[in-house]
């Protein structure tokens, strides 16, 4: 049997309010910068419990939402049967995706590229499901922007932050690792928040398309 499941239970009861207290610091407009224009099939890889679902234009004729924690994903039906969007949440894992090849408009990746364990893999799949011309949005936290901050960055990543977090790595070089997949980058924008400058400010937020 494929593996869809990934029990974090301490996870699975913390980010809702981990992501509430980001909205109202201002995550929240972000996430409507990431979804702004998208139209035709979407997947979003790692939907939480749907946070992104009412942002999503109308012109997005189908999302499925890919959610491997039980407890997340129940939240995350909910979120989706309210919706004004046609939402199919499902069980999966970034490097096994439900859709068929060359299927989707678009995949989105929202705060979660820094917590998978291979995030090759899941960029290649996000390239098998890609129609020819797809884009991936992405809005991530990132390696920091000074050789002393990184260090901390490191520190954390390398004992207690992945543990506490969901797997979650603040000091990942993520537009590295899509270039390296294969995607062209698009209209980048990197930002603070908090604007104050912690491991856990760096952001980027953006689109790439597939290399020909």
């Amino acid at each position: 049997m494929t593996k869809t499941n990934a029990r974090r239970p301490f996870f699975g009861r913390m980010y809702p309010r981990m992501a509430r207290a980001l909205d109202e610091g201002g995550m929240a407009g972000r996430r409507r910068d990431l979804l702004a224009g998208l139209t035709g099939e979407v997947v979003e890889v790692g939907a939480g419990h749907g946070v992104n679902f009412a942002l999503y234009p109308a012109e997005v004729t189908r999302l499925v939402a890919v959610e491997p924690e039980p407890r997340l994903r129940e939240q995350a039906r909910i979120a989706g049967a309210g919706a004004t969007i046609s939402v199919e949440v499902v069980p999966g894992l970034a490097d096994r995706l439900p859709p068929a090849d060359h299927s989707v408009d678009a995949v989105v990746f929202c705060l979660v590229l820094c917590s998978l364990p291979d995030v090759g893999a899941a960029l290649a799949e996000a390239r098998r499901v890609l129609k020819p011309g797809g884009q991936v949005r992405f809005l991530e936290h990132v390696r920091a922007g000074t050789p002393a901050m990184v260090r901390v960055q490191r520190v954390l990543d390398a004992t207690v932050w992945p543990h506490l977090a969901g797997g979650c790595h603040t000091g990942r070089d993520t537009l590295a690792e899509i270039e390296r997949a294969g995607f062209t980058l698009e209209d980048v924008e990197r930002f603070l928040l908090p604007e104050a400058r912690t491991p856990f400010s760096f952001h980027v937020l953006g689109a790439a398309t597939l290399r020909v």
